[in-house]
Parts: structure tokens; C-alpha cells; sequence
């Protein structure tokens, strides 16, 4: 594994910095959902609260989803560093405008323009991480990116909890988030140039050198992959829009935190376990096992989701914390996967579509979770789809025999 410089070091932490804040932005609904379906200015009855959650949660996730594939086709044809630039302001521009909806028609609003904006992330940060390192220090570099990612996710509601600690409503938590955006942007233009924009390759090699087999294609295998993959995103969205309210439910009390912060700090310490599945899949994969630790990934953390359709009291926290680590091993391996099926020089359009299935299919996943009340058939029905991938995986286990190993399938495990 090569070493970075302290320059290119430097970049990638600041780039890894908007990666953890785009999952911020991502979640930020999630964190406060039930504080904003209850404002009196929103005139929502109670009984509607959920379904109203779940369809802005909807409004957020989709774009955030089926955007990023233009995101991708624009940043390679205007330059990473205005894309990653507009996905800042526009962010925080957004932020604002939450922070000042006056009625439910301009949160809607609201929550469509964040995700657009959030939508320019992925393809944009990931394309200029991959253009500043070269093959021999790629790897850890995607490694830092994608534990900055794990604790974006988890310090949305940490964040959302320590403010309404103090006693902050639901709207000053939106103002606070519009200034880390501008912060990064600012730095983003002080610290990167438009010459280091340039793809960087190994010394000797201008193309960074090409494994054997690495423009191979497996056509079908990738289109399984990403319906699998959408499967996933389905899932994901439908647990973690509602995953404050469900473990609100858990009846845990703590003198002097109020629910509304203790039911946030539940969930970044779940989301926190997520780390520990990634790190251990992306450890322990080699090509050769990628499929059918995909399949126990989705299988393990199927009952685990059906478990939290009935437990009750503080066992939420476990089946939840159990859940967790399960279900978050399978983005490395699916990266990896995707490095596996697709020639080279169609991954950045590969890894566009998929975040574009995964995060646009996905998108309907509150939506769906917020028009079923009843806890065990919401969580039996997400614990089949759940089944559906495993069974998937393991189909791909079934096609695929043993590969060498690839420089690039090595890069895409973190």
C-alpha cells in the first residue's frame, strides 16, 4: 500500500469532510421528522404524521438518487471542483430554506433541493479522489473516504440531538446546518486549484496500469447486481427515516436529555456499528468470496430486521444495534462487485447507475415504511426483501468461480 503526501493527504481528508457531510444532509430529515410533521404551522393530523413523513422523506431521497447520474456525466465535462462547489452552497442554500418554510408546500420544496444538491456528491468526490491518487495509494485513500462517509451517517442525529438539547427547535438545527457548507466550500476553493483537478497516474504508466481480465464485462451479472442493489437502497431508506421514531419507542429514560435528543443518540450509536460491518467485509473479502458474503451479509441481517418488527421496550436497541453492522457490510463488497462485473472503462457510468437505482429506488422506501402502521408487517415485509437479495447474491455465487485477484476490485474494499 503506498503512501500519500502530505499534499494529496491533505485533499483527501478535505474531500472525505463532504463526503460525511452529504450523509449529514442526507439523514438530517430523518433526525427531526416527527418534530416537523407535529409543528402547529404544518396544520398535520396526528393520525397523518407518518404518512407525511414518509412521503418528505420520499421528496429528499429521490433526487438525491436519480440525479447522480447527469451529476456525473456534469462533472466530467465542467470540472469536479464546481459540482463539489454547487453541491456546498446548494446544500446550505436549502438548509435555509427549511429553516424558513413557512407552511408544508415550501418544506417539500425544501426537501427536493437538498437532495438534488446532495445528489452531486458521490460521482463528483469519488471521480476526484480517484484522479488525485494513484494505484498504489488509492486504496487507503478510499479507505478514509469511506469511514468519513459511515461517520457522517451516524453524526446526523448526534448532531440533531445535541442541538435540540439546548433547547433548540427543529428549524434552528436546519439554520446550523447551512454554515459547515459554506465552510467547506470556502476551503474547497482556497485549498484546491483547477490544475489539481488533472488525473494523477503511476509513474511509467499513464493509464495506472491494467489488471489481466480488467476489461472483461459480465453483463448480466451487473444488472442482477444493481436490482440487488436497489433491493438494498429500498431497505436502507425505509429503516433509517424512521429508525429515531422506532427507537423512541423503547421506553429508555435518562434524567436530564430530553427524548427528543435521546432518541438521536440512540441512533448515531447504532449507525455507529455500521463501521464495524464495513471494516470487517472490506478486511476480510477477496474476490473470489465477494458473492457469497454478500448473500450472508443479507441473510444474516434479515432476521434481525424481523426481530425489530416485534421487540419491544429496550430490546429495540439491540435488534437495532444487531441490524447494523449486518447490513452495512454489503456496500463495500458491492463496490467491489461492481470493479468485478464491468470493464474499466465504463465504471464511473456503472457506479453512476447504480447510485442512481440504489438511492432513486430507495427513495420510496419511507414512503412505503410511513403508510404501514403496523410494526411487524412493515419489518417482515423489509425482512423479505432482504431474502430477495441474499437469494440474488447467491445466484451471482452460483454464475461466478474463482477470479484472480484485480488491482481495481482491491481498490473498491475499504
Amino acid at each position: 500500500m503506498g503512501k500519500m503526501n502530505s499534499a494529496t493527504f491533505r485533499l483527501v481528508l478535505l474531500i472525505s469532510c463532504c463526503h460525511a457531510l452529504v450523509h449529514v444532509y442526507e439523514h438530517s430529515f430523518a433526525s427531526v421528522e416527527q418534530l416537523v410533521v407535529a409543528d402547529p404551522d404544518f396544520c398535520v393530523e396526528p393520525a397523518a404524521g407518518k404518512r407525511v413523513s414518509g412521503q418528505l422523506g420520499n421528496c429528499l431521497r429521490l433526487p438525491y438518487g436519480l440525479c447522480a447520474l447527469l451529476a456525473g456525466w456534469l462533472a466530467d465535462r465542467f470540472g469536479a471542483k464546481r459540482l463539489l462547489l454547487i453541491y456546498l452552497f446548494g446544500c446550505s442554500g436549502t438548509a435555509l430554506i427549511a429553516w424558513d418554510s413557512p407552511n408544508l408546500a415550501a418544506m417539500y420544496l425544501a426537501m427536493f433541493a437538498m437532495g438534488t444538491f446532495a445528489s452531486i456528491y458521490h460521482p463528483a468526490g469519488v471521480a476526484l479522489i480517484a484522479h488525485q491518487t494513484t494505484p498504489e495509494n488509492r486504496p487507503m485513500a478510499l479507505g478514509y473516504h469511506g469511514i468519513f462517509g459511515s461517520v457522517g451517517i451516524a453524526a446526523g442525529p448526534m448532531l440533531a440531538g445535541l442541538v435540540l438539547n439546548t433547547g433548540a427547535n427543529w428549524q434552528q438545527y436546519y439554520l446550523l446546518l447551512s454554515v459547515p457548507g459554506v465552510l467547506l466550500a470556502v476551503l474547497l476553493m482556497l485549498r484546491l486549484s483547477h490544475r489539481q483537478e488533472r488525473p494523477r497516474t503511476a509513474a511509467g504508466n499513464p493509464s495506472g496500469g491494467h489488471g489481466h481480465g480488467e476489461d472483461d464485462a459480465h453483463w448480466p451479472s451487473y444488472f442482477m447486481l444493481i436490482t440487488l442493489a436497489s433491493l438494498a437502497g429500498f431497505v436502507y431508506a425505509a429503516i433509517l427515516n424512521f429508525l429515531p421514531r422506532y427507537l423512541d419507542e423503547a421506553g429508555l429514560y435518562i434524567a436530564h436529555i430530553p427524548k427528543e435528543s435521546l432518541r438521536n443518540y440512540l441512533t448515531s450509536a447504532v449507525l455507529l456499528l455500521g463501521i464495524l460491518g464495513q471494516y470487517t467485509a472490506g478486511r476480510i473479502a477477496k474476490p473470489t468470496t465477494l458473492e457469497p458474503l454478500m448473500a450472508f451479509a443479507f441473510a444474516a441481517a434479515a432476521p434481525c430486521v424481523f426481530w425489530m418488527g416485534f421487540a419491544q421496550g429496550t430490546t429495540r436497541i439491540w435488534a437495532a444495534g444487531l441490524f447494523s453492522p449486518l447490513f452495512f457490510m454489503n456496500q463495500p463488497l458491492l463496490n467491489s462487485l461492481i470493479a468485478k462485473y464491468v470493464p474499466r472503462r465504463r465504471r464511473s457510468l456503472c457506479y453512476g447507475l447504480s447510485f442512481t437505482l440504489g438511492f432513486g429506488i430507495g427513495s420510496f422506501g419511507p414512503n412505503f415504511a410511513g403508510h404501514i402502521q403496523s410494526d411487524p408487517l412493515l419489518y417482515g415485509s423489509l425482512s423479505a426483501v432482504l431474502c430477495v437479495a441474499a437469494t440474488l447474491a447467491l445466484i451471482l455465487w452460483r454464475w461466478h468461480g474463482p477470479v484472480s485477484d484485480t488491482e481495481e476490485t482491491d481498490e473498491a474494499l475499504l
